[in-house]
């Protein structure tokens, strides 16, 4: 704590107190995190080796397999973990701010153990298969993401994330069924994502309503719709409404026989590379262009942004159809980009999963993507975990996604701030 002193004329000094604001939320996740590995990897330290597979057959060149003796590695991994966290506790005790580097390293060392401890057995774990799956997985995660990003940093709080997703997988379906193009699938899924977010931005914009409200009843809306429309248009005739298609991959000449690298980032169908675009597009749009800098005014300080003539209302309107555009493509990701047809509440929460994502990466674009790629390798090791005979209770496993949001959220996010002027309508004086 410092202080100053401010001399005013006539009268007497007036003491000024800079108080130092700390958060002690990473340095107690990460304890947590480190007493779990203490308790796994040395209290039921498993005897025996893990395979780690990173090669498939198709590479430019073979890595060999890794194979490393599952309880020296466990019990050497804690100790670090634990020694990370002591260090995050004194960091945060001096003032000093836990950086982001920190904690995704020590992200790193425990699932290195993890996955030492649960994989230990004769079935190698196949890395490249788990990254893989974890981009696949996470593909409708960073689209709802960027579409909550640009909502809430127009001031505008975008829980309606899973209604944009299921409507633009509901309609992805039909039209690419009922035309037989699936580019055609996919313009209608962006459509539905608008016609959502149309729904949200009238009522939270014009008539000033609740916008957490508007949204959840946003997402009920969509989920009775859709259930009704697959029950009365889709299931009446599935052969030319509801058909299995799916986008073929596209694999990159070149790039896509890079071992590991290769099949997890450049053998995928055109949505995934859509998404790359999509997050390079949001980070640039945001922070390097006019359009960003009034998106950002207005989500800051609109009536600062109101008297430099910019129309707050309006801003926010069209940028929430923007970010209802952007997660409706997700939603197609669900039917077009994964299993080709669909089915009643097939994104299953994942917009909510989104939206913890926008938390998590505090209202940043490629930090959201980077979030939504956590929650996407939670889903996947879970499979993975699965398949391979690791001893972790099912029930753990169905978990895992959620307890890793959960934690994410609540402990690793560390101090952060929304746009000042989120979820507050803008009434003009």
């Amino acid at each position: 704590m410092t202080t100053a002193t401010a001399h005013v004329p006539d009268a007497a000094p007036i003491v000024l107190e800079k108080v130092e604001v700390r958060s002690w939320k990473v340095p107690i996740a990460l304890s947590v995190f480190a007493l779990g590995a203490v308790v796994l990897f040395i209290v039921f330290a498993r005897s025996g080796h893990t395979q780690f597979r990173f090669s498939q057959s198709d590479d430019f060149f073979r890595i060999p397999d890794l194979t490393v003796q599952s309880a020296p590695v466990g019990i050497g991994l804690a100790i670090v973990t634990v020694v990370m966290a002591l260090l995050s506790w004194a960091a945060v005790a001096r003032g000093i701010r836990v950086p982001l580097w920190f904690t995704a390293l020590f992200a790193v060392v425990f699932m290195v153990g993890f996955l030492a401890w649960a994989a230990q057995g004769d079935h190698p774990l196949p890395v490249t298969s788990l990254l893989l799956g974890a981009v696949t997985l996470s593909v409708p995660l960073v689209f709802g993401a960027l579409g909550g990003v640009i909502g809430e940093r127009a001031g505008v709080v975008n829980v309606a994330i899973e209604g944009q997703l299921l409507g633009g997988a509901f309609c992805s379906a039909l039209i690419a069924s009922a035309t037989g193009s699936m580019t055609l699938g996919l313009i209608a899924a962006a459509v539905a994502g608008v016609l959502v977010a149309f729904i949200l931005a009238a009522f939270a914009i014009k008539y000033l309503v609740d916008q957490v409200i508007v949204g959840v009843v946003i997402n009920v809306l969509v989920t009775g719709l859709t259930n009704f429309g697959y029950t009365k248009i889709l299931a009446a005739d599935p052969e030319h409404l509801n058909r299995r298609l799916t986008l073929p991959d596209l694999p990159i000449p070149g790039l896509a026989q890079i071992p590991v690298i290769g099949p997890v980032l450049f053998d995928h169908s055109i949505i995934v590379y859509i998404a790359y675009v999509a997050v390079a597009g949001v980070w640039f749009g945001l922070f390097h262009t006019k359009w960003g800098l009034r998106v950002r005014a207005v989500g800051e300080h609109p009536q600062a942004a109101d008297t430099v003539g910019i129309n707050v209302n309006s801003t926010r309107f069209w940028n929430v159809s923007l970010a209802g555009a952007i997660a409706g493509l997700g939603g197609a990701f669900f039917t077009l980009g994964s299993v080709g047809i669909f089915t009643k509440e097939m994104t299953a929460g994942q917009g909510y999963i989104a939206l913890a994502a926008v938390i998590f990466g505090r209202w940043d674009p490629i930090r959201a993507t980077l979030a939504a790629l956590l929650f996407g390798f939670a889903t996947n090791l879970q499979n993975t975990l699965g398949i391979i005979g690791s001893p972790v209770p099912s029930e753990f496993l169905l978990m895992l996604p959620y307890l890793v949001t959960i934690f994410a959220v609540a402990g690793l996010v560390g101090q952060s701030r929304a746009p000042a002027a989120d979820g507050k309508p803008y009434v003009k004086s």
